[in-house]
């Protein structure tokens, strides 16, 4: 058993200060994620600092049209609200694809972006993984990879991250509000997560002692036709092998705006650039979403096992745009 301290804040800053004076502290809310790795050895915190309580906990919406999700927000309350489901139908629907009812009641906004990117050998404690102990090795390379990544990995880590609200939130051009020993900032999502490079420990940009205050979700996607898709290998409580995440609203046939992310890919979620690039004013149709969506797949570097990744992202990501795009007028 390791020994931690257990402070419960009464209010944000007092939870910065906190951290502050532990060092090598967590934050903790949900705990579906951080309590896992803290009884498999994973973790080992000198302090849990619970802000569980703390009064994030609202949907709000903001005088600009946009919409402030608050850190403590449970996945499955965000999933229902009827501003999500109206006005961003794609995070409504990643967030009830990720795990399961239960862990939707208990996981929070704040901790679902930040769980671990992570695979079954950064768990496995008899294993060497970079991202556990760095420079031990990974051992998913030449071990079981079948999940892994297509796109961005580095000889030193090949996990996926696992959040579905990750994927759909990079889509719409969301924003983190971070509360830190150094004031507050906003992070596009998309800007959040790190590739693993040589240094897969660190998952996101994060700096010491800051704590996910809120998400803004902007009033420039709000509204506009959108959707997620997800393959994997069970009907639920699976992380995703290729999911898809589109925002595209088309005006007189042609693309007016797009977001594409993909999840399952990479060590972060993977905003399709390559395929908005090509997308944005072009024609909306088959042959337009199939030539910009193999511009991003052809930087995929797929493994030994998991080459199938590759055509199953493609598939999803045509089935959503082609859904999304208006039925042409018969004349």
């Amino acid at each position: 058993m390791n020994g931690f301290a257990y402070v419960r804040p009464g209010s944000v800053q007092e939870a910065v200060e906190a951290h502050a004076t532990h060092p090598g502290a967590h934050y903790l809310a949900g705990g579906t994620n951080l309590v896992d790795l803290l009884k498999l050895g994973v973790e080992r915190p000198t302090a849990l600092i619970d802000v569980g309580r703390l009064p994030l906990d609202r949907i709000e919406d903001l005088p600009d049209g946009s919409l402030r999700v608050g850190a403590t927000v449970r996945n499955s309350d965000l999933a229902a609200d009827p501003r999500v489901r109206d006005r961003y139908p794609v995070l409504s629907q990643a967030l009830l694809s990720g795990a399961s009812g239960q862990l939707r009641n208990a996981a929070t906004t704040g901790g679902n972006l930040l769980q671990r990117t992570r695979c079954p050998y950064f768990q496995d404690l008899d294993k060497p993984c970079n991202k556990r102990e760095p420079g031990t090795g990974c051992a998913a390379r030449d071990g079981v990879h079948r999940d892994h990544a297509v796109l961005g990995h580095s000889d030193s880590c090949i996990a996926t991250h696992p959040s579905d609200m990750a994927v759909a939130l990079a889509a719409l051009d969301a924003q983190i509000e971070l509360q830190g020993p150094d004031g507050g900032r906003r992070v596009p999502v998309a800007d959040f997560y790190r590739l693993p490079g040589e240094h897969p420990e660190r998952d996101t940009w994060i700096r010491p002692g800051e704590l996910i205050t809120a998400v803004l979700l902007p009033a420039a996607t709000a509204g506009v036709p959108s959707a997620y898709r997800k393959a994997r290998d069970r009907a639920s409580y699976a992380f995703a092998l290729a999911s898809v995440a589109v925002v595209l609203r088309v005006a007189d046939g042609v693309v007016d705006q797009v977001g594409v992310a993909f999840g399952g890919l990479a060590h972060r979620p993977w905003r399709a650039r390559h395929t908005e690039l090509a997308l944005l004013g072009a024609p909306a149709g088959p042959d337009a979403f199939e030539g910009a969506v193999a511009l991003e797949l052809a930087h995929a570097e797929p493994l030994r096992d998991n080459a199938y990744k590759v055509p199953l992202a493609r598939n999803r990501a045509l089935d959503v745009l082609n859904r999304l795009a208006p039925t042409p007028a018969v004349a």
